[in-house]
């Protein structure tokens, strides 16, 4: 603790984001360049440096969050990255993905505004890599086992990754033309840039990992094949299947889900297209969802060019603080948030028919209606209760020229046959059935990440990747030393 009065005498500052009418004119990351490190040494001294870390158990890395701290108020960089990495493999994508449950379980946070742990992260881990710290670590000796890992999102790197450092054999299978599955096609550049993707499938690369893209597991090769050339499977294939919105007009060509539109709006980035074919220029764009991805889109049909944009979220606006009897300290708590997209509609008004920030809250879909040819021009809506009860006399429609699903996602794609060819049993709810230590009813065949647990955080991600390669480990040579910071039926805090 280098400061012990700093969280009384600095207050809190976030990494500074550039001008609304700036950034929507480029796809790079929202922050201004270079701006975070001369702040964060003193955001670090705020740690208050717990008895008892509530930090750590709002993540479920088990993030060593004020030891790190502590070191970065100090500058010692090498150090806090050794310590950063001991338990996240890829720090600089949580640090920019992540909604940071663990801010809300600082201690800090109880009366003040948290520590902002997400921007030390991400400033030891860009540090790291400016300052050379992160070399390969390929294995000292093969242990002549092999593994196949299926799904190349944060669950099955983190997999790759610790059971080739453990000596294994390891191939990452991913059935798109591009390793890093919804990082890579599902998170806008503005949020991420690509970069910081490719240098860790480069250092995995030197490390010994094998990839192998525009594969699918089920039609491109058998599930029963790859089950015998390997002495175990991994499926991370993630939880791709999108909820639809059964509602009259959904038929109706321009409406589409998320995540047939945000891949589109990322290969323009990646210089495969020249324009989207979906794209929101000149349109009036509705999105229906009030999420993360719903919010993805939001961002990017704003750079698209859309002249309007309206998001639609069925709960009622949450507060501004937390609602100590639903969700008391540490929990994660549902407030009101202005993520960077929904400030740039802010500034930018964007929905003149929504609030503020483009969205429209209490708000459930009734019908999409459409013209001669058969294409969707508006979307006709309700206000609802906290029942989702319409209210009467709320009824209204927006013009809708483009309508995107942002529905969330309710388990693994089941369309290329990896699931029946292999035999798993499912849970009710569409997910692979697993037991205690991650493996499938199928032998040699382990299931983590969305696939097996739902969807979720990409930090909780991360956790099932490293899990889930020690159980592989200790299926394959007796023991492992890999860390397991979770077990298959943990779950975050709840009250």
């Amino acid at each position: 603790m280098a400061d012990p009065k700093g969280f009384m005498t600095t207050p809190r500052q976030d990494w500074p984001r550039r001008p609304a009418g700036e950034r929507v004119r480029d796809w790079d990351e929202v922050y201004v360049p270079g701006a975070l490190l001369p702040i964060i040494s003193e955001q670090a001294d705020r740690c208050m440096d717990c008895g008892v870390p509530f930090c750590h158990e709002a993540c479920p890395l088990g993030n060593l969050i004020p030891e790190w701290n502590d070191l970065v108020s100090r500058e010692d960089w090498r150090a806090a990255s050794d310590r950063l990495h001991a338990t996240n493999n890829f720090p600089e994508f949580t640090g920019r993905l992540c909604p940071a449950p663990c801010e809300a379980g600082c201690v800090l946070a109880i009366n003040q505004p948290a520590v902002t742990i997400k921007n030390v992260e991400v400033a030891i881990a860009d540090r790291a890599w400016a300052d050379g710290l992160t070399p390969p670590r390929p294995p000292d000796r093969l242990s002549g086992r092999t593994v196949a890992v299926i799904g190349s999102g944060p669950t099955g790197l983190a997999a790759a990754q610790q059971l080739t450092r453990a000596g294994h054999t390891v191939a990452v299978y991913e059935k798109d033309d591009r390793i890093g599955g919804l990082m890579r096609y599902g998170i806008p550049e503005f949020k991420m840039g690509k970069r910081h993707l490719e240098r860790r499938i480069e250092q995995m690369r030197a490390e010994g990992t094998k990839f192998r893209t525009s594969t699918t597991i089920g039609r491109d090769v058998m599930a029963d094949d790859l089950r015998t050339r390997y002495d175990a499977v991994v499926i991370a294939t993630g939880a791709t299947e999108w909820r639809e919105l059964h509602v009259p007009g959904r038929e109706l060509t321009g409406i589409q889900q998320a995540m047939e539109y945000l891949p589109l709006a990322n290969r323009v980035c990646e210089g495969d297209l020249e324009r989207s074919p979906m794209s929101a220029a000149g349109k009036h764009v509705v999105i229906v969802g009030g999420g993360d991805t719903g919010a993805d889109c939001l961002g990017t049909a704003i750079r698209e060019g859309a002249a309007s944009v309206t998001q639609l979220d069925i709960y009622a606006q949450p507060g501004a603080e937390r609602d100590e009897d639903a969700d008391p300290w540490p929990t994660y708590p549902k407030i009101y948030r202005l993520s960077a997209a929904h400030e740039e509609a802010r500034d930018l008004g964007t929905a003149p028919a929504a609030d503020a920030d483009a969205r429209l809250f209490a708000a459930s879909t009734l019908r999409f209606t459409g013209d001669e040819s058969g294409h969707v021009r508006a979307l006709h809506l309700v206000e609802v209760d906290e029942k989702r009860r319409p209210v009467e006399g709320t009824a209204r429609a927006l013009p809708a020229d483009l309508v995107l699903l942002a529905l969330g996602f309710s388990g693994p794609d089941r369309d290329d046959g990896l699931i029946e060819q292999l035999g798993l049993a499912l849970e009710p709810r569409g997910t692979i059935a697993r037991d205690a230590d991650f493996a499938t009813n199928v032998p040699g065949v382990f299931a983590a990440g969305d696939a097996a647990r739902g969807q979720s955080l990409i930090v909780w991600a991360i956790a099932e990747g490293r899990a889930v390669a020690a159980a592989v480990d200790r299926a394959l040579t007796g023991s492992s030393r890999l860390p397991a910071p979770i077990g298959p039926y943990d779950r975050p805090m709840s009250v």
